[in-house]
């Protein structure tokens, strides 16, 4: 018998089928546009917005597990798939009438005590309004899954474009790389080791430079992954990263991640935010869907000419205001950045494609240093030219620890380096271009809109813009400080969509640079770790994780 090429599996109440390899996600979008979840206070429309599994848009409940993201979740034959946080439906949420109620949010710090009697009635409906969904189902058996264990001379985390070119410039080294990739349908590089599917964070890094690198993650079936490496080389990649206006949120708001990624969301007439190399591969890859791009400044030449070829209108020196329309983008408010007025696109997408920042977090647990960059805007961790960090035996390479367009070592001299063990150099800073400081200038003259509607800075918490500025108001400072008091940074994406735009609103609110507003505490697991997964190695770290 010929290899199955469909998997049938249950959205709800329909039976539907998906492709061999395809995931839930695109099964779904072959149907159109998923409404898949609401936001956790207000209950806003919420979609798809990243297609990388970085983001909150598509968690659903599979198999009676809750907060799976279903874009990275491969379907299997039986699947059973459900929404959750929303009644009786995403597409049609009675709790959505709380965002209509609270138009300036919901204080939980202040709010909620008068009068006293009714306190206790205010925390149950908050309770029951908020969150993502319900505990996971119990178990057919109690007993934790056998962990898998791995022992690596060298470690290599990624099999991205960047990951696999060290991987096999290692194998040529003459060493057998471990290659971890958090994709299921990762492509194996011959004499190296390949653990695909699987999610992992570092755990305290060696004492002494003599002692292995600690990982501790998990696969896609929540079974617990232990992997002890010598050298670690970090080629996580980097993201498109959000922006701040009203309705960023919205569903039809995505990144070019998404619009890149293949998972077939029918997008429609989209408006790219950008001006250069990322907002052309995503005008190119539209082609007739492109309906206009917008820039904050000039936009590059090879964006002006690709186009020209598809006649898509530009808008340079622009700001974008607000995404007009509520269960979908239907229009996008842009105003000249020079005062010269204001006008809508009609869109049914606005794809964001104008920074690209690093997936840097392994890196800052295992306490590589980091320093704020103007251009583009975020902390990039510190490398030099042969991608060594101020860690002994760890590296990094490509978007994970560089801007676009900077220079980076190729994967021979990155090998050279591992094979070497040479103790790590002073970093020398990457190379930077554009202008200095003009995301600042942009964020200061945005913050000054009129707003009529809510603009949401954390999407996976709901909290909003005027919530941190009325915690800044009350003397609070700095953004360790300012996440504890509102939330934001504290979502299931680790703050990657909310913490670059967080920082720069809070250097102009508190008026000092973004290196004092400083960032946040981040301890492992790296992200939302599977019980189970913990419990089948429970005792093997005891000494390593953080108190």
């Amino acid at each position: 018998m010929g290899r199955s090429t469909s998997r049938q599996f249950r959205f709800g109440r329909a039976q539907l089928e998906a492709r061999d390899g395809e995931s839930l996600l695109a099964a779904l979008a072959r149907r159109g546009w998923p409404s898949l979840v609401r936001s956790v206070r207000y209950h806003r429309p919420r979609g798809p917005m990243c297609g990388v599994g970085d983001c909150t848009g598509c968690l659903v409940r599979v198999n009676g597990v809750p907060n799976q993201r279903a874009c990275r979740r491969p379907v299997r034959e039986g699947d059973q798939v459900l929404t959750e946080n929303s009644w009786p439906s995403p597409r049609h949420d009675l709790f959505g009438i709380a965002d209509l109620l609270l138009p300036h949010g919901l204080d939980t710090v202040h709010g909620l005590r008068r009068p006293a009697f009714l306190t206790g009635t205010y925390q149950r409906a908050v309770r029951r309004l908020a969150g993502y969904g319900h505990a996971p189902d119990p178990p057919a058996s109690a007993t934790a899954a056998e962990p898998h264990r791995r022992e690596a001379e060298v470690l290599v985390v990624g099999a991205g474009r960047s990951g696999r070119a060290s991987a096999e410039a290692l194998v040529r080294a003459g060493l057998r790389p471990l290659l971890l990739e958090r994709r299921a349908d990762a492509v194996p590089v011959d004499g190296a080791e390949t653990l695909a599917g699987t999610t992992a964070s570092m755990l305290a890094p060696p004492a002494g430079g003599t002692d292995r690198f600690s990982l501790l993650g998990f696969d896609l079936d929540g079974a617990g992954v232990v992997v002890r490496a010598r050298s670690v080389v970090v080629a996580t990649g980097g993201y498109d990263a959000g922006l701040l206006f009203e309705g960023s949120d919205r569903p039809g708001v995505v990144t070019g991640d998404l619009a890149l990624s293949g998972v077939g969301l029918p997008l429609g007439p989209s408006v790219i935010v950008g001006s250069g190399e990322r907002a052309r591969t995503v005008v190119e890859r539209l082609g007739k869907d492109a309906a206009a791009v917008v820039a904050f400044g000039d936009i590059g030449p090879e964006l002006v000419r690709t186009a020209a070829e598809l006649e898509v209108p530009l808008y340079p020196r622009s700001r974008v205001v607000r995404a007009v329309g509520r269960g979908r983008v239907r229009a996008l408010e842009v105003a000249r950045r020079d005062g010269a007025g204001r006008f809508r696109l009609a869109c049914s997408a606005v794809v964001l494609a104008h920074r690209r920042l690093p997936n840097d977090q392994l890196l800052f647990q295992a306490g590589a240093a980091r320093s704020w960059r103007d251009t583009p805007g975020a902390y990039f961790p510190e490398v030099d030219r042969r991608g060594r960090t101020g860690v002994a035996r760890l590296f990094a390479v490509g978007s994970a620890a560089r801007p676009a367009g900077s220079a980076a070592p190729s994967a021979d001299e990155l090998a050279d380096a591992v094979r070497g063990q040479e103790t790590t150099l002073a970093p020398s800073p990457p190379e930077l271009g554009g202008r200095p400081g003009e995301l600042l200038a942009y964020y200061r003259e945005l913050l000054r809109e009129r707003r009529r509607g809510k603009w949401v800075l954390c999407p996976c918490e709901d909290v909003l813009l005027e919530e941190v500025e009325r915690a800044v108001e009350r003397g609070f400072r700095g953004l360790e400080v300012v996440k504890r008091y509102t939330g934001v940074g504290t979502g299931l994406c680790q703050g990657r969509y909310c913490l670059p735009e967080a920082i720069v609103a809070l250097a102009i609110l508190e008026g000092r640079p973004p290196t004092e507003v400083g960032f946040i505490t981040q301890r492992p697991p790296l992200v939302p770790t599977p019980l189970s997964a913990l419990a089948a190695v429970a005792g093997e770290f005891a000494t390593e994780l953080p108190p």
